[in-house]
């Protein structure tokens, strides 16, 4: 565990110590602002809450949790640092949940300074701050199932553009799988149980129904085990890439 907090402490340092943490926060606050105010019409519904916010996160997260990611491994790769860090007397999984909580930590700041949005409604009304609270944790619980898949394809190729782009790929197709459009596709040929379990596997049914407030254990373990499932496959890769 010490280990893990040192790793955390590491990284989440070595993101500030560059202007591109910055950069990135000022980004998902600009256009976190824009997807709500101007394309999900905030003030104009007249009601007191975030959900023009929060219905957004998903296609935000898309390209901004994938720009996070790229560098997890990639950059490590690159430089030749990951045959060093391997050689420390440092558990591997240690070394892959370090580095996945401090990207996590991260974006949880971002979202975290989304905080004057919260003040706005309460000023302006009597929003149900329990249900802001639950689309708070499905957020971040969706930024983590992102970064997970980032962290196991920066772990994949040295190139962080590609990571970047693969990371997007994938994670589009994840969010797709619970589209109707998508679902009526397979029912076509597909067994009824077949259909279900496509929609079952999509972060948007889960991050939906997080943020109408219906906070289901089924839907955080999910986000859980999506999380743990390639955090694993991201130290099998790079047992492949080191046998390599």
């Amino acid at each position: 565990m010490n280990h893990i907090n040192a790793i955390v402490k590491r990284e989440l340092s070595s993101y500030f110590a560059t202007p591109i943490a910055y950069v990135f926060i000022v980004i998902f606050l600009i256009m976190s602002g824009v997807f709500a105010f101007y394309l999900g019409n905030l003030y104009e519904r007249g009601q007191a809450d975030l959900m023009p916010f929060f219905n957004f996160h998903p296609w935000l997260y898309l390209f901004l949790v994938p720009a996070v990611a790229m560098r997890l491994w990639s950059e490590e790769r690159n430089s030749g640092n990951i045959e060093l860090l391997m050689t420390l007397p440092v558990k591997k999984m240690d070394w892959v949940l370090g580095k996945f909580l401090a990207a996590w930590l991260f974006v949880a700041v971002a979202l975290v300074l989304t905080f004057p949005l919260v003040i706005s409604v309460n000023y302006l009304g009597d929003p149900d701050n329990g249900l802001i609270v639950a689309s708070y944790l499905g957020s971040l619980l969706l930024a983590g199932g992102f970064l997970a898949i980032g962290s196991c394809i920066s772990a994949a190729t040295k190139n962080q553009v590609i990571a970047f782009i693969l990371t997007v790929v994938i994670c589009f197709l994840f969010l797709l799988a619970g589209f109707p459009m998508v679902l009526n596709f397979f029912k076509a040929f597909a067994p009824q149980f077949i259909v279900d379990a496509i929609a079952s596997t999509s972060f948007l049914t889960h991050f939906d129904s997080i943020t109408k407030g219906v906070l289901d254990l089924g839907d955080v373990c999910y986000f859980g085990i999506m999380i743990a499932v390639w955090l694993y496959a991201t130290s099998i890769v790079i047992d492949i890439k080191k046998g390599n």
